[in-house]
């Protein structure tokens, strides 16, 4: 029997923090029709952004994919707290991956394969996502990687 998503979790050895709370006038997933749009999520600790800066300039590049990991993580557990439980999702449609990137710096796609990779590893092909992911001047709070989700759920 396959695992699902949540026992995955478990036995990657990793847990989901806590939801997000907006800090806007957003909502941090939005429903509609079995769909599921996760506004942009980025990584704080302590109420500060995680390893803020420019990739490359600031951020080395596997430090900018590990933020890219754990910034999906932190949409996931966007997902959990409106769905319930992040069995319930049945394939990622669309990740989103900005990376604020100091001039020259053209891996962004190397940044979002932390996103995308640890999707496959938890929900396996339904995981693989189309994806697109951008190099930005500056991000929110200055972040270095900020993630959105278009997920379809039961």
């Amino acid at each position: 029997m396959v695992p699902t998503p949540t026992e995955r979790l478990k036995e990657l050895g990793l847990e989901l923090p806590p939801p997000p709370k907006p800090a806007g006038a957003y909502s941090p997933v939005v429903k509609w029709n079995h769909l599921a749009w996760v506004s942009g999520q980025i990584v704080t600790e302590g109420g500060k952004v995680l390893s803020p800066g420019h990739v490359d300039a600031e951020v080395p590049l596997d430090v900018a994919k590990a933020l890219a990991r754990r910034t999906a993580l932190q949409a996931l557990s966007a997902l959990n707290a409106a769905l319930g439980s992040i069995d319930r999702i049945e394939r990622f449609l669309r990740v989103a991956v900005y990376v604020s990137v100091s001039p020259g710096f053209d891996r962004p796609h190397e940044v979002a394969n932390g996103a995308t990779e640890l999707l496959i590893e938890l929900f396996g092909e339904a995981g693989r996502p189309a994806r697109i992911a951008v190099g930005m001047a500056n991000l929110p709070l200055n972040a270095a990687v900020e993630v959105e989700y278009l997920a379809s759920f039961y």
